[in-house]
Parts: structure tokens; sequence; C-alpha cells
């Protein structure tokens, strides 16, 4: 029976063969009942179809049936059980129900199997799933079970129908092999001097039919020998199901019968073969050495620009393709005739070996040519490329050389200048490139007259050399012209960013001297609280002014430097317009300001050394401190200090700038008005002795 005729019942999985094995090694039948009605007729015909599959060594060792009623009813149960009896007594030996955990107790006691067994001819137990492994190994029993043994009732029936056709389409293409080689070998025998007329050809693949074969073989001993998750997973279909033996059996007589279909063949397209090789190798060699050839007499020029040298390469290019097709049957012609060496017939070997030389021979040279050719051609495009990329950068930078410089920083023109150098760097570069060109295609053209077919090529020859050293000639003095305008602009340019970096410095001077400014009118406002500090101040200042004079007479000598600058290059600075007059103005408010320190700084150190001689304590000698006129000093010096300190600087465009903020003028003032108030009181006390004295 095959399982194609009762594939939808094997479908439904009403039982089946795990692979698994009871301890005596016998086969495990497991029949999976469940909740919807199980039709008997179909589960008959599945177990007819199952026992038929193992040989009668493994049926003699008997079956193991696993009837799984967790899911059914005990009526089902029962009926399974007893259809046993009639579908397979002899092999059963033992029935294994497997019963829900709380239920049919009742049941079972009017009907108890194991007073039947003789009657049924096995025995008959009841055991929960849990426990089923008393009677079974777990790994031989599925996971449904709680073993480990895998199985897939899907992949085993597809497995099951690659077996069943593989075994009938082959022993249907045996039996056609086999009429079809005998038939062949008597046909020779009688007539071996007459073609043969063989039509005849299998119904099916040979191919296929071994690969079907040669894949299920592979299959079935990976499953034997490998298992599935690093154990042994035994198949219905293993050697002792007799799947191997009878597929290694198919294949073996399918590969004889194959081989002599094969020779058969063989021989038979070998004798039309050669014909055809004749007949084929006389038109390709005729075709070479005749039309093939008159299109590369006529081309010898190399063009003399790149378009002019890829018109001559789409003309090349057409040759090739003409070529290419009688090539591709030299390819084919030649693939054949090895193949019929290789078969080592005496009697076409001299033949064969002629022609193959003689195609060889007309068809490699013939190659050289084209390739020779093609090669100078694209040698001549790569050196018009490099002398168009060279004449462009030639114009390029001569483009450069012929605008005028008006940067407007220092940093600009050593960008221009970074970028000057860098063309004149990939000229010298594009230049060396087209005298290797060059000479790569002058020696190449050398060597085109070793193929002339007898043809005096000197004329076009000599024109193609004039032309390449022409060119050549022509870029070097270009390239010469324009190194001697570079290395006038580069001077230029030197120049300029020497001019620009002594006006970026002369307007840093300005700043710097602005930056004293803005210190002596905000810093250094201090008087002093002595005349020994006052001193000090004055002293400090003066060094202050130095610096200052320092920064102006640098500004000055740079600016006198950009003048002249600007003489030898013929441009207008900015530095006379704009620099110079800030400069001086900056320089005209230092000094004011300078001179008004200086002269508080005076009226300071006036103030605070008669000021301390007064206050001196001297009572031995009243007299010497009882001058009037030094009071009198101090109380004019102090009164025009306060009265300068509220004084602003006064600059020539009008401005107006104060020493100092509103609070340090009030501290230094406080100084002042307590240093009078003391000596003011001095004078009282002496004039209080005095008239003491007089009383």
């Amino acid at each position: 029976m095959d399982a194609t005729i009762i594939l939808p019942i094997l479908k439904k999985k009403l039982a089946y063969l795990s692979g698994g094995k009871d301890r005596r090694s016998g086969l495990i039948l497991t029949i999976p009942l469940c909740l919807e009605q199980t039709s008997m007729d179909e589960l008959s015909v599945t177990l007819d179809y199952l026992l038929g599959i193992p040989s009668d060594k493994c049926k003699a060792r008997g079956f193991t049936v696993i009837v799984d009623g967790r899911k059914s009813q005990w009526n089902v149960v029962k009926t399974v059980v007893l259809m046993l009896q009639n579908v397979v007594p002899a092999e059963v030996s033992l029935v294994c129900v497997v019963k829900p955990d709380e239920f049919w107790d009742k049941k079972v006691t009017h009907f108890c199997f194991w007073k039947e067994k003789d009657r049924l001819g096995f025995e008959v137990i009841l055991v929960s799933a849990n426990k089923l492994t008393r009677y079974i190994e777990p790994c031989q029993l599925t996971e449904e079970f709680g073993g480990s043994l895998t199985y897939d009732h899907i992949d085993w029936l597809n497995k099951r129908l690659v077996f069943e056709k593989f075994t009938k389409e082959s022993t249907s293409l045996l039996d056609e092999l086999s009429v079809i080689n005998n038939g062949v070998e008597q046909a020779n025998q009688q007539e071996k001097e007459r073609p043969l007329e063989f039509n005849f050809l299998p119904s099916v693949d040979p191919e296929t039919v071994l690969q079907t074969g040669h894949e299920l073989l592979s299959e079935l001993q990976q499953r034997r020998f490998n298992g599935s998750d690093g154990g042994v997973a035994w198949s219905p279909m293993d050697d002792e199901l007799l799947a191997q033996p009878q597929v290694m059996k198919l294949l073996d007589s399918l590969r004889e019968q194959y081989t002599r279909y094969q020779e058969v063949c063989r021989q038979r397209s070998k004798r039309t073969q050669l014909e055809e090789i004749q007949q084929k190798v006389m038109q390709v060699v005729t075709w070479l050495e005749g039309p093939g050839s008159e299109p590369l007499r006529s081309q010898w020029g190399i063009g003399d620009s790149i378009r002019a040298s890829q018109a001559l390469q789409q003309k090349h290019e057409e040759i090739e393709s003409q070529h290419s097709e009688w090539f591709a049957v030299y390819v084919e012609l030649n693939q054949q005739i090895a193949a019929l060496l290789n078969a080592g017939d005496e009697e076409d070997l001299v033949e064969l070996k002629s022609l193959q030389q003689q195609l060889s021979d007309v068809c490699y040279r013939q190659a050289s040519q084209l390739e020779f050719r093609q090669n100078l051609l694209q040698t001549a495009l790569e050196f018009h490329s490099v002398a168009q990329d060279m004449s462009q950068q030639l114009d390029g930078l001569l483009g450069m050389l012929c605008v005028d410089v008006a940067p407007t920083d220092g940093s600009a023109i050593q960008q221009t200048l970074k970028l000057l150098e860098e063309k004149l760097k990939s000229v010298d570069s594009g230049l060396q490139g087209l005298r290797e060109k060059g000479q790569v295609l002058l020696d190449q053209i050398t060597g085109q007259a070793a193929w002339a077919y007898g043809k005096d090529v000197s004329i076009e020859n000599k024109e193609n050399v004039e032309h390449i050293q022409g060119v050549m000639e022509d870029m070097q003095l270009r390239k010469q012209r324009c190194e001697d305008m570079v290395d006038v602009r580069r001077l230029k340019m030197l120049q300029m960013v020497q001019l620009f970096k002594c006006e970026e410095d002369a307007a840093q001077a300005v700043e710097w001297l602005g930056e004293l400014l803005e210190a002596l009118l905000k810093t250094y406002i201090r008087l002093g609280d002595d005349a020994q500090e006052s001193r000090v101040l004055l002293e400090k200042h003066r060094k202050f002014v130095d610096v200052a004079q320092s920064t102006y007479d640098y500004g000055r000598q740079l600016l006198q430097a950009t003048v002249v600058l600007c003489q030898s290059l013929r441009c207008t600075s900015r530095s006379s317009g704009d620099t110079l007059p800030r400069l001086n103005r900056v320089w005209k408010q230092f000094t004011i300001t300078s001179d008004e320190r200086v002269h508080r700084l005076e009226m300071s150190i006036a103030f605070h050394s008669t000021a301390e001689k007064i206050l001196q304590d001297c009572p031995d000698q009243p007299e010497d401190i009882n001058d009037l006129d030094q009071y009198e000093e101090v109380e004019a010096v102090g009164k025009s200090l306060l009265d300068r300190l509220t004084v602003p600087v006064v600059y020539p465009d009008g401005t107006e700038q104060y020493l100092g903020t509103p609070s340090d003028m009030a501290s230094t003032a406080e100084h002042i008005k307590e240093k009078m108030r003391l000596v003011s009181l001095r004078r009282q006390q002496l004039n209080d002795l005095d008239a003491d004295t007089e009383s």
C-alpha cells in the first residue's frame, strides 16, 4: 500500500511508530486517542500500513502498543484494544493503556484486561503517564509521555513519501534503461559501419532520480548515526526497517544501468561531434585569416586628441566585437576537441591534435594583434588625457597669475601663496606623468612593426612620434613661462604679507597705548598717604611713561615701514589715513594725562613734606615750627590739590576724563583734609602756648 493513497488518513496521526523501543528491543506503536470520535476503519488502515514497514526480524521481537486514552472515553479505549487482537495479534507483546488520573476506576472493574490475556494473546496494563517509565526507558518515550525522544510526524510522513516515490521511479527507470542498453548493444553488433539512429530516451531524468536517492540515503544515514539533540533518534526508516538497504540496492543498480546508458550516448555524441568540429574549425580559420585581418591592416594611427583616440577605440571595439563571436566558437571547439582527446580513441587522436594546433595558432596570433592594438590606443588615450589635464592646469595657473592680487589681509595672501605653490607642484607632477606616458607610448609604437603584415609603417609611426614629442615640448615651454611669472608673483606677495604684518602690528601698538591710557585713568590714580609714598608713585609713573613712549615709537616705526612697502608695491596703505592719526591722538591724550598726574604727585609731595615737618614733635624748640609761612603754604597747597582733584583732564578734541572714580577722589580728598586739620590743630596749640608765655 502506497502512502499517497491513504495520505489524508496518515496526516491525522491516528497511530505512529516513533522509533522508540521497549526493553526487549521491540518497536513501540503509539495510538493517540483524542476527544473526537476515532474512525476504527481509518485506524485499521493506518495500522495495516505501519505494520507493513518493519522487517520480519523486527516484527518477531514483538510490539509494545501505547494507547493514550487520557483524552478519550473508556469504551473507545476498550474497542481499540480489542481491535488489536484482530489486526496484529501475533506481533503485540504488551499494550500500555495510559489512563486519566481520576477516571475509569469504577468501569475498570467491569472489564479486567489481565483476565483476558489468554484470549487476547497479549498483556494489557492500565498505567498513568508518569508511571509509564516503569515499562519503557524515558529516552525511548516521546515528549508527550515525559520522555526525551523527538518525533515529528509531518517530517516522517514527508520522508516516507520521498522514499516511496524514489522506490517507484527508480524501479521503473531501471526497467527502461535495461531495455535501452540491451537494444543498443544488439544493434551495434549487427551494424557497426552504419550510424546508429537512436532517439529512445527514458521517461524520467536519471540524474534527478539519483540525486533524490542520494539525498534520501544521506538523510537516513544522518538520522541513523547522528540522531537529534545529541542523542540517538531512532526512526522507522533506519536499517532495521529496510529503508537504507533498499535505497542502497536501488542506487547501485541504477548507477550501473545509467553508466552503461551514458557510454552509449557518449559514443554516439563523439562521432557526431567530430564531424561538426572539422567543419567549424575550417570556418574559423578562413574568417580570421581573411575578412578578420583586413581592418587591422588599415588601422595604424593613435589620434591627436582625446576625442580622436576615443573614436579609434570605438572602431577597434567594433572590430573586437566581430572577433569575439569567432573567439567564442574557438573556445567551444577547443573544449570539444579536448574532451575527445581525453576519451582516448587512437584513430582520432592525430586528426584532432592537428585541428587543435591549427586553430590555436591562428586564434592566438589574431588575439595578440587585437590586444596590442587595444593597449596602444589605451596608452594613447591616457597620454592625451594627461596632456589635456596638464594644459588645463597651466591655464588655471596662468589665470591666477594674470589677475592682480587684492587680498584683504595677510592670512588671505598666505592662502593664495600656498595655493599658487600647490598648483605649481601639481604642474610639475603632471609634466612628469606626461613624460612617462609619452615614453611608454613611444616604446609601444616602436614595437608596432613586429606584426605589420609586411607593410611599411615608418611614415605612420613618424607622424605619431612627432606628435607625441611636440606635445611634450609645448607643455615644457608653457610650464617654464608660468614658473617665471610665479617667481615674480611670489616676491610681490611676500612683500604684501610684510605690509599687512606691519599694519597689524601698528594697530596693535595703538591698542596697547590705549590700554595704557585706560590704566592711567582708572588704575594708577593714588597720590600717596605721605611724602615717601608719593615719591615712590612718581618714580613708578615715570617708568610707566617710558613704556608708553617705547610703544609709541614702535608704532611710528611700523607705520614708516608701511609707507616704504606701499611705495615699492605702488599701492595705498590704509595706515596713512587711519592708524597714524589714531596713534597720534592716543599719544597726545596719554601725554596730557601723564602731565596732569605728574603735577598732582609733585603737589602731593610738597603738601606731605611740609605737613609732616610741621607735625613733628619738637617741644624744646617750638620756635622752629612756628613759621607762619609754612602753615600758610600747607593750607594753600592742600586747597590747590583739593581743587585739582575735582578738575577733569581736557583733551584737544574737547573731551574730558577724570582721573579715577568719584569715590576714589573722595577718599584722597578726605585724607588730605584730615592732614590739613591736624596741621591746623597744631597751629592752634602753638598759638595757645605763645599766649600763655606772654601772660
